[in-house]
């Protein structure tokens, strides 16, 4: 069968047995690595894993008719993430991919209306949903750990404290939050500094709790939060930050997300932007990540982002690349979505349940096995807005407190 020629290339580390629908089974094997096998229960899905098996193995795990027979599905996707360059060597697969690449722009045309609904899409489905696995403070981005064992809610605190060391806040100033998601970082910000902050955010979830968060401790007369695509803002700023937020802008809009933050920022302002990227050059958004978790995103390549803030004539600061520390993140979410997955399977149901452990596990492999990582972009519009050296940062972020808020 032709999927028996892909799987020849495919497995170098590890070994996979597939029995398919008709009960033939066919095995491959290298080195070290997972023992998986699995069996196929629709006749389709050899041709379809033929064809596009990053889409087909994802929607065949979630409907039930790609079944794991021996190890598991975080075994399955480890083979996966250790073979992956030798499945898209394959002629086919290079001919999909680059076709795919060629129309990448099509894929995400995020004009105001398709960003809500892209928004919507997968930050709508449930406060009570992303409140069972994320951190009690519900930060839904890489966190930073500075120690190996720190919990998951002392890593999103130090991030917190990280990016507040890095915008160099002054008593007074006004701050611009792209992308502020339940309201975590406007509400530290505002709470350790004497600044303003007004958030902004697409998701109709996420705007209401965050209001409610903003009045139950306080904060509600110093943060204010808006239901508002960010280019439709109106500044200025003295400081700009957006955390996971850059990741659903779509690249084609590189160069007008820029040009925003350079409107918005006042003269001697400074922005901090935190973003998924990926090592190896401009790529492409996964078929069935595209479809299923994140319609019209893409993690871009540090070369295609400097190149359109070099068209704005940004300065760029400082860039900081943080490599395993959304892998730790991701593995944290995972082993909590599964310690509720019986809360979440009343709520949704199993198919879903499928779709987000497949999600998270790959997700976690493609910053630990693969070529993704996050970068903090630091950009300021004055060659003179910042001290000399990076001393202030360290300086800072001394200063800040360094145990967990209690969120209310």
């Amino acid at each position: 069968m032709l999927l028996d020629s892909l799987l020849k290339r495919f497995a170098q580390r590890g070994s996979l047995t597939v029995t398919d629908a008709h009960g033939r089974s066919s095995s491959y094997s290298g080195g070290e690595g997972p023992r998986v096998a699995v069996r196929m229960t629709d006749p389709s899905l050899s041709w379809k894993l033929f064809v596009n098996p990053e889409l087909h193995a994802g929607e065949a795990y979630m409907n039930g008719t790609l079944v794991i027979e021996q190890g598991s599905i975080r075994d399955f996707l480890t083979l996966f993430a250790l073979n992956s360059g030798n499945l898209r060597s394959h002629p086919l697969q290079q001919l999909v991919r680059g076709t795919m690449k060629r129309v990448k722009r099509l894929k995400q045309r995020n004009t105001a209306k398709a960003a809500s609904a892209n928004v919507q899409h997968h930050y709508d489905l449930s406060n009570d949903f992303y409140r069972l696995w994320l951190d009690q403070d519900m930060h839904y981005s890489c966190a930073y750990f500075a120690e190996e064992d720190d919990t998951l809610e002392q890593a999103q605190q130090n991030k917190l404290r990280h990016i507040a060391a890095k915008l160099d806040l002054k008593p007074g100033q006004r701050v611009l939050d792209i992308g502020c998601g339940w309201g975590g970082m406007a509400l530290y910000l505002a709470a350790v500094a004497d600044v303003e902050v007004v958030g902004v955010t697409l998701s109709k979830e996420q705007f209401a709790l965050a209001k409610e968060r903003a009045k139950a401790r306080g904060l509600d007369k110093r943060v204010r939060f808006e239901l508002l695509d960010y280019r439709h803002v109106e500044g200025p700023f003295d400081r700009i930050v957006s955390v996971g937020m850059f990741e659903h802008v779509g690249v084609q809009y590189f160069g007008e997300y820029f040009s925003t933050i350079s409107r918005l920022l006042e003269d001697d302002g400074l922005a901090l932007v935190h973003s998924i990227g990926r090592k190896a050059g401009p790529g492409q958004t996964g078929a069935w990540v595209r479809r299923y978790i994140f319609p019209g995103g893409y993690s871009p390549a540090l070369s295609e982002t400097l190149a359109a803030v070099e068209k704005t004539g940004l300065w760029v600061t400082d860039i900081e690349i943080l490599r395993l520390h959304y892998a730790k993140t991701l593995a944290e979410w995972e082993r909590r979505f599964q310690s509720h997955r019986q809360t979440i399977l009343g709520m949704m149901d199993e198919r879903f349940c499928r779709m987000w452990e497949f999600y998270l596990i790959a997700s976690e492999l493609s910053f630990s096995h693969g070529k993704h990582m996050n970068f903090q972009l630091q950009l300021t519009k004055n060659v003179r807005a910042l001290p000399l050296t990076r001393d202030y940062m360290f300086a800072s972020e001394r200063a800040l407190p360094a145990k967990v808020a209690k969120p209310k």
